[in-house]
């Protein structure tokens, strides 16, 4: 095949964001005769992925599911695919998922409700826009957690606050979403009206996915509409009380004008997080600073002596609400490896005991 003809049947993979770096990964699939596609929409039965043949419909496999070590190495929407077409009758037939590619990047929180186990969200992402409403629904704590999701995930991350015209003084809110992300671009817009989205448009370059993150009601699927420059997802009326509704129901990869592509999700109630130490630092820099000061290396800023940290909250110089978001993070991440690490010698434990049942009833008899 000439250098053209594959360019040609590759493009459609092209504006789902293939590159080259993504065709070495996948050449070894390629050799085996599969086919890449990335996944656009998940259903419970199937997923929804791009192929360099349009859109198909593909099926995964109860081994991919069981061989894979934890729930967030199942495929989710944004993943590069190897897919085997299934032989068999007439028309268009699904595609099997035969592997997942090694991922860019991930977003994983912890499952919702009481589980312990890890959900993806979102793979292959290149920047993060955490959205805010100021209408009410904004909270510093919250957008702690939103930045600690992109900091874990290693995606550069950028803040923007919707329904800036329900709000009397956007600007104070900006400051203050601004000490919070340390850094971190903040915008605040009007996603009904449109002022504000085109400061937005910068980080939409050709080829790069996009992910939408926040809770329900804030404007994203408003803000996704004006981002594409028609309605593409559906939005609904504020309730009675003003209050944003919940209008997107699945996670989906949406192609916009100029060639980025963004990965709308539905509102998130809870993020419950999956932190490493150096995520805590970086989320909270003031207060990383002022323990280098502490009399004690392994200090936890809970009383003891000679703590720069407690000495700064004392003077007015740090904000007691950041040092104890910091504690409530870090005692949120403690339990949950506390509860994973039960969970794994539970299952290590029920492990061994069927090893040695079945060693039992293979035991030659004797005689």
């Amino acid at each position: 095949m000439s250098r053209a003809s594959s360019t040609s049947s590759l493009s459609p993979l092209l504006s789902l964001g293939w590159d080259a770096t993504w065709e070495e990964s996948f050449a070894p699939h390629r050799d085996a005769g599969l086919l890449p596609g990335r996944v656009i929409t998940t259903t419970r039965e199937s997923l929804r992925v791009g192929t360099a043949a349009g859109e198909r419909e593909a099926l995964v496999p109860g081994r991919l599911i069981y061989r894979a070590e934890s729930a967030d190495a199942h495929p989710c929407v944004g993943d590069w695919l190897a897919l085997r077409p299934i032989e068999s009758g007439e028309g268009q037939q699904p595609l099997l998922v035969e592997a997942v590619l090694p991922r860019r990047s991930a977003f994983v929180r912890r499952a919702a409700g009481r589980r312990t186990e890890p959900q993806a969200l979102a793979a292959n992402v290149d920047l993060a826009l955490l959205v805010s409403a100021l209408d009410g629904d904004w909270s510093s704590r919250r957008l702690e957690r939103w930045l600690a999701l992109a900091t874990e995930a290693e995606v550069p991350p950028v803040v923007v606050l919707t329904k800036a015209d329900l709000c009397n003084d956007p600007a104070v809110v900006v400051r203050a979403a601004a000490a919070v992300a340390a850094g971190v671009p903040v915008h605040a817009v009007d996603a009904l009206g449109g002022a504000g989205v085109e400061t937005l448009r910068p980080y939409l370059r050709p080829g790069i996915t996009v992910v939408l993150l926040g809770s329900s009601g804030v404007g994203k699927s408003t803000l996704v509409n004006q981002l594409a420059g028609r309605e593409v997802v559906p939005t609904a009326a504020a309730a009675a009380d003003g209050r944003g509704r919940h209008t997107t129901t699945r996670r989906e990869l949406l192609p916009l004008p100029g060639g980025a592509l963004l990965l709308d999700t539905p509102g998130l109630r809870e993020v419950g997080l999956w932190l490493g130490d150096e995520v805590l630092e970086g989320l909270f820099p003031e207060v990383a600073a002022l323990a280098a000061r502490c009399r004690f290396r392994d200090c936890a800023h809970d009383g003891e002596p000679g703590c720069a940290v407690h000495a700064a909250v004392a003077a007015g110089e740090l904000d007691p609400a950041r040092l104890a978001s910091l504690h409530q993070l870090g005692a949120e991440r403690a339990a949950l490896r506390r509860r994973t690490d039960e969970r794994a010698a539970r299952a290590e434990k029920q492990r061994i005991k069927a090893l040695c049942r079945a060693a039992d009833r293979y035991k030659p008899r004797q005689l």
